[in-house]
């Protein structure tokens, strides 16, 4: 029994290998393309029926059979043409698109221009003297300008990058993203690899020509209901296309080494100093390894983007206006609560046990004490985008930068905030409304053309008469609603004049 045992593990091993080697077999055939495959069989079988053709016209022409000769040699030559016609171009489109996903780009460092020019002196120096030793030299010092290409290369394959970028990124204030780079080599270390942005600098916003529809009128200078012909029309005409948004970093982060089946990270220090919305739609990873002839680079395909908030720094504005709102707040919410507001005379409708005695003694007359309710504590900051050509730039993105000052601020009170911004829902979202405001552009038409709700100043009254308002505007004091005064705090912004 124990015999019979050992010999069936004996027989089962051997099987077993050949059982997983024909199933690895079987998942590498059913991996690769069934149709690439097919086309490269099928591209071998004619070859080889044009080369045995070939053969066999050779053989018919020494033997001085003249029809088979030109037979065999005509099947040959149509055989070698049908397979370049049919299978190789489709070969050739393929190994293109496989190596797209890694292209390289080549840039000459000046010790690789002076290690070409001393080359070039020793091969004219050789071919001048024949001497034997200098054609050596300059063979070993071509092979060094090979070995340099395809170990830079050999570097940088197969290499896997990440880029990991913070979720929350305001203008003007640094923050680090993290860079990743793995190498899922077995046995095969990579040595000095930057990781660079391929971004190219366009001096000018790119350009296209488009057809769109117009309509052709006679007579041209009269109006449309008095021309005589109208008809569909189209021209061609060059537009600018939208320029693309901007780079989210264009230093470079340095790995010295990176080990087998490892990874290595480096924390890279960003800063935006505008608000908007950056984009990265590829990196490069460089390196002059070993010699430093030439920077070869490799393009990675990984799209990242991050949305840059205002500046919610400290300005002198921001000063200027927070004791004024704040105090207008307060005297808004006064009412019961925990917080003590002001102590005033007694009124006939307080009650008797708000009455402060120490403080009545003292002054001989019957004083109250008011405070601060907590309980209906509601704050809306809205930022009345105004219309384009309004107000400048300068003074607009000081407007959007003030907006979300003041939000962030008033977030970290005790009080129940909302925003609104035209165009967009009510959110209590703190991060919500900054994104908005990192991408807002100035409107379109005139104030006055602005639908009823579009208009934010006509949403004010519909957080109660118990909410708070703080509105950034542009507008002109008469144009704002006298109903608003009493509840909002406006913050008027423009060229020449200061937030008030």
């Amino acid at each position: 029994m124990l015999g019979s045992i050992s010999v069936g593990s004996t027989v089962a091993n051997p099987l077993r290998s050949r059982v997983s080697f024909a199933s690895r077999a079987v998942h590498w055939l059913q991996s690769a393309s069934a149709e690439v495959w097919a086309k490269f069989l099928l591209a071998l079988f004619g070859l080889g029926l044009a080369f045995a053709a070939a053969l066999f016209s050779t053989v018919s022409r020494d033997s001085g059979n003249l029809w088979a000769t030109v037979i065999l040699a005509s099947i040959s030559l149509v055989l070698a043409t049908l397979v370049g016609l049919v299978t190789v171009p489709y070969l050739v489109r393929r190994v293109a698109v496989e190596r797209l996903r890694e292209t390289f780009d080549y840039d000459v460092t000046r010790a690789g221009i002076i290690y070409v020019l001393v080359t070039l002196v020793i091969g004219i120096a050789a071919l001048n003297t024949g001497n034997n030793l200098l054609y050596i030299v300059v063979a070993a010092m071509l092979a060094a300008i090979i070995v340099s290409g395809y170990v830079s290369a050999l570097i940088l394959r197969y290499l896997e990058l990440d880029v990991h970028l913070p979720e929350h990124v305001f203008a003007g204030r640094p923050v680090l993203g993290r860079i990743v780079l793995k190498n899922p080599r077995r046995s095969l270390p990579s040595f000095s690899v930057r990781v660079v942005s391929t971004r190219k600098k366009k001096k000018r916003a790119p350009h296209k020509w488009v057809w769109e529809p117009t309509t052709f009128a006679f007579p041209f200078n009269r109006p449309k209901e008095k021309q005589w012909i109208r008809i569909p029309n189209r021209r061609f005409r060059r537009v600018a296309l939208i320029p693309p948004a901007p780079g989210i970093f264009s230093g470079m982060a340095y790995f010295p080494y990176i080990p087998q089946k490892g990874e290595a990270t480096a924390d890279l220090e960003l800063r935006f100093d505008h608000r908007g919305r950056y984009r990265e739609d590829g990196f490069g990873l460089a390196t002059g390894f070993p010699f430093a002839f030439f920077t070869k680079t490799r393009h990675v395909s990984l799209q990242r983007e991050i949305l840059v908030y205002p500046r919610i720094e400290p300005t002198d504005e921001v000063f200027e206006i927070l004791p004024l709102v704040r105090g207008e707040w307060e005297s808004f919410v006064r009412g019961r609560g925990s917080d003590l507001y002001r102590i005033r005379e007694y009124m006939p409708e307080d009650s008797a046990r708000h009455v402060d005695w120490k403080s009545t003694a003292k002054s001989g007359s019957l004083k109250v004490r008011e405070f601060a309710r907590e309980d209906e504590r509601k704050l809306c900051i809205t930022f009345d985008n105004p219309q384009s050509g309004l107000i400048s730039e300068v003074a607009y993105e000081k407007a959007v930068d003030l907006a979300a000052s003041l939000a962030w601020h008033f977030s970290t009170q005790e009080a129940e905030a909302s925003f609104l911004i035209p165009g967009r829902p009510r959110t209590r979202d703190l991060h919500e409304f900054l994104a908005w405001l990192a991408v807002v552009q100035p409107g379109v038409g005139k104030q006055s053309e602005a639908s009823d709700q579009d208009d934010p100043l006509r949403e004010l009254g519909q957080g109660g008469l118990d909410e708070y308002n703080i509105v950034v505007t542009a507008r002109a004091r008469g144009t704002v609603p006298t109903a608003l005064w009493n509840s909002s705090y406006f913050v008027f912004v423009g060229e020449e004049s200061k937030p008030v």
